[in-house]
């Protein structure tokens, strides 16, 4: 599982039936790197989101026919802030 922020919504009116009409949505990871997941969970533009990628992600997109490598898992609300370490004067420093 990796964690992403949602984009946008990408729009295809063409596609191939293993995608049924699932909504695409295009994801940034951590480093600026844009992908697109399935999103059976409906996510909103500028969401934190969690994923499945690989066969996990067939079975998270409500059906293992649906052919996708990249699939929404969930809307992150919360999660704790990274802890501080010291550096080598004892001060402290984010990480």
């Amino acid at each position: 599982m990796e964690i992403f922020q949602v984009e946008g919504t990408l729009v295809c009116t063409q596609r191939v039936a293993g995608l049924r009409h699932l909504s695409l949505r295009v994801l940034k990871d951590a480093n600026g790197n844009l992908q697109v997941a399935v999103d059976p969970v409906g996510v909103n533009p500028g969401n934190w989101v969690f994923t499945a990628s690989g066969s996990a992600a067939r079975y998270a997109a409500e059906s293992f026919e649906v052919l996708t490598d990249l699939t929404v898992c969930g809307i992150i609300d919360n999660w704790p802030p990274r802890e501080r370490k010291a550096d080598s004067t004892g001060a402290a420093a984010s990480a």
